[in-house]
């Protein structure tokens, strides 16, 4: 039987791909350093499991409403109003299984066949695939580290058409952990608003930031601006809850209406236990995820600095997320091992068979010459992936 065009419209996620082959590596007994996950290395804090649990004895195990619980649903608008200065209404709020789901569900409930969306690149890798499925178009713009990886109101402008529904902002940034200033944000909200387009504001990397860098969502920085953003965010990063599944978005009534009905007709709601256990995330204490933030920023500074060692590799300090983005584009060409590496890809692909090191190539953000290397692994094996990466080159 054939397959849909929808689906050979699109490719699998490649950062997951390369996770599984890392893993499946590993499973033979093959001492792979994975650069390639997108998840913290700690575990899920005891209070938070400890609340789960109790969830599970005392029956919580039902279905919920599909939007989320009155209880999950106050807590992210507490958590809002704390942390971002936004006021919510419970309608504007659905909880999804996990950021990913809410960012399909915005797609499907926004987007009509021929809709564009400008997505700025390096982005991150399902983007562009879930804006196909909807049947639009992703207009991308391309950046660099010259510019720090930063779009700019010109290139927003030159951007938009007649066709323009939405722009998506990611900050910090996967891949590259670029974060944008308020004024940044409040000039583009500017144009948005002029303009009539949608923002799509993915914060999922929120909590992780450095540098004493104040986390700003676009939405905040003008009433205006707040009315056309749908704000994504979730608790997979921050309190290392990627296997728990959930995310939530946070917007105009009839668009988070929109997304609850169609998530009746998929998934219905979230996972209880998880709802449960996202509330206390949310709102119990808040030191471990200062105590994981602090780490990060000293794998950061250690990956940056000893990347930046190498001969031919640039790297830029990323203000958030954890993950480095190092330039490679003068390595093309060159020969290793009797090897002529021409494209990100084969460099990727060979640091994973010669140095058993697994990182991203750049191209599958639509930034190609670059790698991505996730430092969300123990300091331990960031010098041992380094140490191999730097040998394999001198080779």
């Amino acid at each position: 039987m054939r397959i849909s065009k929808r689906v050979q419209s699109i490719k699998p996620s490649p950062t997951l791909a390369i996770d599984a082959k890392a893993k499946a590596l590993k499973q033979q007994g093959i001492a792979v350093i994975n650069f390639g996950a997108g998840e913290p290395d700690f575990d899920t804090p005891k209070n938070i499991k400890d609340v789960a649990i109790d969830a599970i004895n005392s029956g919580f195990t039902k279905y919920c409403p599909v939007a989320g619980t009155l209880e999950i649903k106050n807590a992210i608008i507490n958590k809002l109003k704390r942390d971002n200065n936004l006021t919510y209404a419970p309608e504007e709020i659905i909880v999804s299984c996990g950021a990913k789901h809410s960012l399909y569900n915005i797609f499907q409930a926004t987007i009509n066949d021929g809709d564009e969306v400008i997505i700025p690149a390096p982005y991150w890798v399902s983007y562009p695939d879930m804006v196909l499925l909807a049947g639009g178009k992703p207009v991308i713009i391309k950046t660099s580290d010259k510019t720090n990886f930063k779009i700019t109101p010109e290139n927003v402008e030159k951007a938009i058409t007649s066709k323009t529904k939405a722009i998506i902002i990611n900050s910090p940034s996967n891949p590259t952990g670029c974060t944008y200033l308020a004024r940044e944000l409040k000039t583009i909200a500017q144009i948005c608003v002029k303009n009539n387009i949608f923002i799509i504001s993915d914060e999922i990397y929120e909590k992780l930031v450095y540098d004493n860098f104040k986390f700003i969502s676009i939405a905040e920085t003008a009433l205006e601006a707040k009315d056309i953003t749908i704000v994504v965010n979730g608790v997979s990063k921050a309190y290392a809850m990627t296997g728990w599944r959930i995310g939530y978005a946070a917007g105009p009534k009839n668009i988070v209406s929109a997304m609850s009905k169609i998530q009746s007709q998929s998934t219905s709601n979230a996972t209880s236990i998880s709802i449960k256990a996202a509330v206390e995330a949310l709102s119990g204490t808040q030191e471990y995820v200062e105590s994981m933030r602090k780490e990060f920023e000293k794998r950061r500074d250690y990956i940056v600095e000893r990347l930046n060692k190498i001969d031919n590799i640039s790297c830029a300090k990323p203000e958030g997320a954890f993950y480095v983005f190092p330039n490679i584009s003068a390595l093309l060409g060159k020969t290793f091992n009797c090897k002529t590496i021409n494209t990100d890809i084969e460099f990727a692909d060979y640091l994973l068979d010669v140095a058993k090191i697994a990182v991203v190539p750049g191209s599958a953000f639509g930034a190609e010459g670059y790698i991505r290397l996730s430092y969300a692994t123990s300091i331990e094996n960031i010098r041992e992936g380094i140490n191999r990466m730097e040998a394999t080159l001198k080779s």
